[in-house]
């Protein structure tokens, strides 16, 4: 690692998390203003959603570009580049005449703002290993967890002095801020005689790499059902609980709030115990948590019950989401730290690449609490069968 300067693990998850946010700011910021963005331009609730869609799966698709070129290039230069075209982005969003213009805008500031998703993950590998990269992975998702908890209440609150558009424009301060970071507080992190050669040829050739493990392939299965489950809730919940259940704004931010500290304290118990269970038996945990908390959900849909039982479920499964997360991603990324970009890029593009394109479809009838519920509990069931099944077998070295 020769003239290389490595960034402190002391103080990389504060630097890390503030930077991986972009998909919580993306969304969660203008989640509660969503019924009125869809009233302005005339649209359904599905092409309201359809905005979400778009930026999630822009961070999907992007993540396959940024992180090869990260594993190119080094990590820095594309988490600059791709956090300053974010911001630009974000103002186009902010001034878009019609839907369809705000949908390509979303699409481009998704593609630009998964660098910062990607990079930063492949920047965690270079630091640390096994145990240790869960745990960091775990302060990670405590910090960019602040993200979920602060934008919807804020959101909740601009409802009041602000539209839709004036929620873009405080996103494209956000990443102006997060530029000044890059620039302050990131150094490079991949030294150049550990970068692999461009080309579309050496980018099939590490990706085929990452594809032949059997381990790798198994938890981005599963990733990619517990991205619908987890997508489902995202893009229907201010539906189901403002319009469905009567909840105003407010209230509907202080849900999705809880939600979110939920998910940053299962990332905290995942931390305190990964080191005596390790990173396996703690997914499992995880993933088998979360289809209990979508079955709850939906029973409790069929029983019609209130809002706060509900939310309480809601919770659950976001608590079980935030145990699996960081021990999923360490599982991915165990067997490739020189190609940590490419391996970060699949499995970041399956966690929320799969959840924008079946959401909507689900919800071409309504965004209901049925249909969110119905949809969860299948993801849920597939993710926890598939972690339980072929994780467990792949990942458990053989006697």
């Amino acid at each position: 690692m020769t003239g290389i300067v490595r960034l402190d693990p002391r103080r990389a998850p504060l630097v890390l998390g503030m930077l991986s946010a972009f998909g919580p700011l993306s969304m969660d910021l203008y989640l509660p203003h969503l019924p009125q963005l869809a009233r302005d331009f005339g649209a359904s609730d599905a092409i309201a959603q359809a905005t979400m869609s778009a930026c999630m799966i822009g961070l999907g698709l992007g993540q396959l570009f940024n992180g090869p070129l990260s594993d190119r290039f080094g990590r820095r230069r594309p988490l600059l580049i791709g956090v300053a075209i974010f911001t630009v982005l974000s103002a186009v969003c902010a001034v878009a005449p019609t839907i369809e213009v705000l949908l390509v805008a979303r699409v481009l500031q998704g593609l630009a703002g998964s660098a910062g998703m990607v990079v930063c993950l492949a920047i965690a590998r270079d630091l640390l290993t096994g145990t240790e990269l869960s745990r960091m992975l775990s302060m990670l998702l405590l910090v960019s967890g602040t993200a979920p908890v602060v934008a919807p209440l804020i959101g909740g609150q601009l409802v009041y002095v602000m539209d839709w558009r004036g929620v873009f424009w405080v996103l494209t301060g956000i990443g102006t801020a997060l530029t000044a970071l890059v620039i302050a507080a990131v150094p490079e992190t991949l030294a150049i005689a550990d970068r692999h050669a461009g080309g579309l040829r050496a980018l099939g050739a590490n990706v085929s790499v990452v594809l032949r493990d059997r381990l790798f392939v198994a938890v981005l299965v599963t990733a990619a059902a517990i991205g619908v489950a987890f997508f489902s809730y995202l893009s229907m919940s201010s539906f189901v609980f403002e319009v469905e259940l009567g909840l105003t704004p407010q209230m509907f931010s202080v849900v999705f709030a809880a939600a979110a500290l939920a998910s940053m304290g299962g990332g905290l118990l995942s931390r305190a115990v990964v080191r005596s269970r390790g990173p396996l038996a703690i997914y499992l945990i995880g993933t088998v948590g979360g289809v209990i908390a979508s079955a709850a959900l939906l029973l409790l849909v069929l029983l019609g019950a209130s809002a706060l039982s509900f939310a309480a479920a809601i919770v659950v499964f976001m608590f079980a989401n935030g145990i699996s997360n960081p021990n999923g991603q360490t599982l991915a990324l165990s067997r490739h730290g020189g190609r940590a970009g490419t391996a970060a890029a699949l499995i970041g593009m399956a966690t929320i690449t799969f959840g924008p394109i079946v959401a909507p479809l689900a919800a071409l009838g309504g965004a209901t609490a049925q249909t969110m519920a119905v949809t969860m509990t299948a993801a849920s069931a597939v993710a926890t069968l598939t972690a339980c099944v072929w994780v467990a077998r792949v990942a458990r070295p053989r006697p």
